[in-house]
């Protein structure tokens, strides 16, 4: 493999706050130091990279995303943003012409003039006889056609179908199931490799892929890994979310049983389990798809083979039952085999301060997505108009999780909401309750070293700019930078050098988030935006 000497730009290197140059060879970092140092190396390099003065970081690590339903909307019908229900309508007349499934993702109802969520009625107008299905934003129900409610005629007696409005829960899986079975592999294969070239152009190197029976197929996991080996392709952790499907797990491909093996649902679309009612549904608290006993019993399969286990888990009644289940699974295997396997808890969005200290004292991984709160949260979003203030401002509690001792890991759950690296370190460190903030530094290490942690990946330094970690970073259009503070509940910063800290952009609400100009995995080059020449 070439070696490559990178000179005249901004390394963000823990070991050396102002290095300037970086030396890769045989895909791993050989030498980080000053311009002084570099002139060593350049007539062993390979090859020499003028930075022009950028920014030099590890690569992003999104923790949590759905590459196929991601790639359909960046290259199919995209909902997100609609204004109103008219406005959605529109957008999908669009695309209505045609054969086959029609496929789109990405309403919200909750500000809509109309005051309701679209209905099959609604879009029988528009399609006609043609088999559409339109994913919420929270991917958590979805409103489809007449046509491919025909598919399921049994729907009726299934919990969570609706006459005509959105379904939910089991309808909705078995709605999706069969939408998700019209799609080609060639429309997969298209779909997949544009959520893979998206995310390099954002310097994102490796994304935590949340397979599962019931929100893709083991063919859809495997063609998926399989393209991560490509050239040009970032790395793909895979997870298969099947209850006691450990062995299944190991012969996907995949890194445990855990991601999204759902407890419970989601706020926005009122199936998250929940202590209480909902504020604006006082008859429902949710579902709960998980007892106690069978997430206990498959925490303890996978302490006992040694993998990786975890849940997706939103609510306050859905933590009750994982972190009780685990209590269980701890009696039963003892705490060591489950801190060595390193579980994880995806989205974690309601946890109490004792749920966190237990999160802590057995070893888990919290896979956050700030992006929700920066989505959801404030005095008058989606969080408020379903929980009340109060609980709403419970929600996410970054810094709890952080000084506690549980590691962070930050991803998108796209396309819940968008690949967007700069803007989930952004949301967690300027979270809308200030409570809950984190610092700048501890949001990009959570999107960065705390994915690689996430994925049980310690070898090497990983995620880290240091001699002998893997030459896997990203490099960032110049721009003014600055030493962030230590304090994890503000979002404040010293430009004092002589902290010793390397410095990261300037990311205050209302600036622009910093472009990528290049992104390397292991010093092979996956995205290049051409600002050498």
């Amino acid at each position: 493999m070439p070696s490559h000497l990178l000179v005249g730009g901004v390394i963000h290197s823990p070991n050396d706050p102002f290095a300037s140059a970086m030396l890769v060879v045989d895909g791993d970092i050989a030498w980080i130091g000053d311009e002084a140092g570099a002139d060593l190396y350049r007539g062993e390099a390979d090859g020499v990279v003028d930075l022009r003065g950028a920014l030099v970081t590890p690569a992003f690590v999104d923790a949590h995303v759905h590459a196929t339903a991601t790639g359909l909307m960046l290259t199919g019908l995209d909902l997100t943003g609609c204004s109103s229900l008219a406005e959605m309508l529109e957008r999908l007349g669009r695309h209505a012409a045609g054969d086959g499934i029609l496929l789109g993702h990405g309403w919200d109802e909750t500000d809509w003039p109309e005051r309701r969520p679209p209905g099959s009625s609604d879009i029988d107008r528009v399609v006609g006889d043609r088999p559409c299905y339109l994913s919420r934003v929270d991917v958590h129900s979805a409103v489809v056609s007449t046509a491919l409610r025909r598919q399921h005629p049994d729907l009726v007696d299934v919990p969570g179908y609706d006459a005509d409005g959105p379904l939910s829960s089991a309808a909705h899986h078995r709605v999706r199931d069969a939408a998700l079975a019209q799609v080609s592999a060639s429309q997969r294969d298209m779909a997949q490799r544009a959520t893979l070239r998206r995310a390099v152009e954002l310097g994102i190197a490796s994304v935590h892929e949340m397979g599962g029976p019931t929100i893709s197929s083991p063919a859809d996991l495997q063609a998926l890994l399989a393209m991560s080996t490509e050239p040009g392709m970032p790395e793909v952790v895979g997870y298969w979310g099947e209850l006691h499907g450990h062995d299944h797990a190991r012969e996907l491909g995949a890194r445990g049983a855990a991601g999204d093996l759902f407890v419970d649902g989601s706020l926005g679309s009122r199936t998250a389990c929940l202590r209480q009612p909902y504020a604006d549904a006082p008859d429902s608290t949710g579902r709960a798809y998980l007892d106690v006993d069978e997430v206990a019993l498959h925490v303890a399969e996978a302490a006992r083979r040694g993998t990786q286990a975890g849940f997706h888990v939103i609510g306050d009644g859905g933590h009750d039952i994982i972190l009780t289940g685990y209590a269980q699974a701890v009696a039963e295997v003892g705490a060591d085999a489950i801190i060595r396997t390193r579980h994880r808890l995806e989205h974690v969005e309601m946890p109490d301060a004792a749920q966190i200290r237990a999160m802590a004292d057995w070893g888990m991984v919290a896979s956050v997505q700030s992006a929700f709160d920066a989505e959801w949260g404030g005095e008058s979003g989606m969080y408020v108009a379903r929980l009340g203030r109060d609980r709403a401002a419970e929600l996410n509690p970054f810094s709890a999780l952080v000084t506690s001792g549980v590691t962070l890991a930050l991803g998108s759950d796209s396309p819940v909401t968008p690949l967007d690296p700069w803007g989930s370190v952004r949301a967690a460190a300027f979270h809308r309750t200030p409570v809950h903030r984190v610092s700048v530094r501890a949001a990009f290490a959570a999107h960065t070293r705390g994915g690689r942690r996430a994925a049980g990946d310690e070898g090497r330094e990983p995620g880290v700019l240091a001699v002998g970690a893997p030459a896997t970073y990203a490099v960032w259009q110049p721009t003014d930078l600055v030493v962030h503070a230590p304090d994890e509940r503000v979002a404040a910063w010293s430009t004092d050098p002589r902290s010793g800290t390397p410095g990261l952009p300037d990311i205050s609400p209302g600036r622009d988030l910093p472009t990528c100009w290049r992104t390397v995995r292991a010093g092979d080059v996956l995205f290049d935006a051409g600002a050498w020449e």
